[in-house]
């Protein structure tokens, strides 16, 4: 793994379908905070529960003029049966399939040896910048409230 981007830095700008096929541009949200929570591969537990609680705080970020997306290398097909799976109806699953995991190398999360992302969040600020960056352990569920605390 590269060295994960820092806080202060420009986040790098993505143009990705989510689980639905629609493109999803960091751009798109220029005037909020953005929460690309990249979860390592879908149809896992932890992953599945990383992606819940995001559906289910989906308001609360609302609230808080932040919009959460969930990343992993998976395609679109898979990304989108998953996210049915699990009934989420809010969140966005950007898929950084191809070429293959470019957005988690762009920002410093991709693991060459496994082929998929860290488990991490980056918080991105209205203008761009990174704001806060956590890696957590691969078998570890990021804790939604500490995000939302720092919000």
């Amino acid at each position: 793994m590269d060295n994960p981007i820092t806080i202060g830095a420009t986040a790098p700008v993505f143009n990705l379908k989510d689980n639905r096929g629609n493109m999803v541009s960091l751009n798109d949200y220029k005037g909020k905070k953005v929460l690309l929570s990249w979860h390592p591969l879908a149809w896992t537990s932890v992953c599945a529960e990383q992606m819940k609680s995001l559906e289910a705080n989906y308001a609360r970020f609302e609230a808080l003029a932040t919009i959460p997306l969930g990343f992993s290398v998976d395609p679109v097909p898979s990304k989108n049966a998953w996210a049915k799976e699990l009934k989420i109806a809010n969140l966005k699953l950007p898929s950084d399939f191809w070429p293959h995991g470019a957005v988690a190398k762009a920002y410093g999360l991709f693991r060459e040896l496994e082929g998929f992302s860290e488990r991490a969040n980056v918080l991105v600020d209205e203008e761009g910048k990174v704001l806060w960056v956590k890696i957590y352990d691969i078998h570890q569920l990021p804790d939604v409230e500490e995000v939302i605390r720092l919000l």
